[in-house]
């Protein structure tokens, strides 16, 4: 059951990946670079001050890790704390985007599913093969890697047309051979490449991320009744994704709290069977995370600051 949980939580990044590709590289987006760092900038660059600030403290005060400006500047060049790779992964991509933008106005659209091609094939199919074979192909032969493949595929996919139905079988379908994958190699291989197939290049999870993606941009938003408002359900889902990117840099403080106790209770493995556990700490910690959040926006002046935006 854990493997079926972290299989499902797999989606989450490709997810986000590819919506900030199809947000931001929209042919029509023809603003400065000046006007765009600017942007960026209050994106991500002053959540990562706020919350790097707030992470060292929480390194050095709480976990009790020894103090050195060396572990400062390591924390600053790598990131404070676990989940601090995303916005570097971000940066990379937002120095990208005026390059991907340009490419996206002007190429034909055999040449963007061409890209994708290239991009899938270096960071899904080639890897497999080494998996089960000794015989590996050079990895220079395909040089387009790494996360540019979901943000392009994000633009791509809103110009792409699958009925429902099957969008749902192969979602189901991918989400299904990664947690059967995984269990297989966890029982025969082992060691660190059992998880290999719930990597975010791993084919499986990019099947399953990209029919989850799409069937999401076939969900119409719900009717504002324009007497009574939106529904409390309506207004909930809009506070989280507003606070998404606070709620992401801030949950890990949660989440260690409850396993560690640091509530007066621990929440664990130890303490409860990982069947309940995952999915209670999963409801607990974002909404504990959400109503820290929605307090910090009060603060004047902090609601940019913390990623709301």
């Amino acid at each position: 059951m854990v493997d079926f949980y972290q299989s499902v939580a797999r989606m989450g990044v490709p997810l986000f990946l590819m919506l900030t590709g199809a947000l931001l590289l929209q042919p029509e987006k023809t603003e400065s670079l000046g006007v765009f760092f600017k942007k960026r900038w209050a994106r991500i660059g002053l959540p990562f001050i706020f919350w790097g600030a707030a992470y060292f403290a929480w390194d050095f005060l709480v976990i009790r890790i020894p103090f050195t400006w060396s572990a400062v500047i390591m924390g600053i060049l790598n990131g404070p704390y676990t989940q601090f790779w995303y916005l570097y992964v971000l940066a990379g991509l937002y120095l990208l985007t005026p390059i991907l933008r340009v490419f996206i106005a002007n190429a034909e659209p055999a040449v963007v599913k061409y890209f994708i091609v290239l991009w899938f094939l270096g960071v899904a199919i080639v890897p497999v093969f080494g998996l089960f074979t000794t015989l590996q192909l050079s990895a220079n032969v395909f040089t387009i890697s790494g996360y540019v493949g979901f943000f392009i595929l994000g633009t791509y996919l809103l110009t792409v047309q699958v009925r429902r139905s099957t969008l749902w079988v192969f979602m189901v379908l991918g989400l299904a051979l990664t947690a059967f994958f995984t269990y297989a190699l966890t029982a025969t291989v082992g060691g660190n490449e059992m998880y290999f197939f719930q990597q975010y290049f791993s084919p499986t999870v990019i099947l399953f991320s990209v029919m989850l993606f799409m069937l999401l941009l076939t969900v119409k938003p719900p009717m504002v009744q324009q007497e009574t408002g939106p529904s409390k359900g309506n207004r909930l889902i809009h506070a989280i994704s507003e606070c998404t990117l606070a709620i992401f840099l801030f949950h890990v403080m949660v989440l260690e709290s409850l396993e560690n106790g640091y509530f007066g209770f621990a929440l664990n493995r130890n303490t409860l069977n990982p069947i309940i556990e995952v999915p209670l700490m999963t409801v607990i910690v974002l909404f504990v995370s959400l109503a820290v959040i929605l307090l910090l926006k009060k603060v004047p002046y902090l609601k940019k600051v913390i990623g709301i935006g």
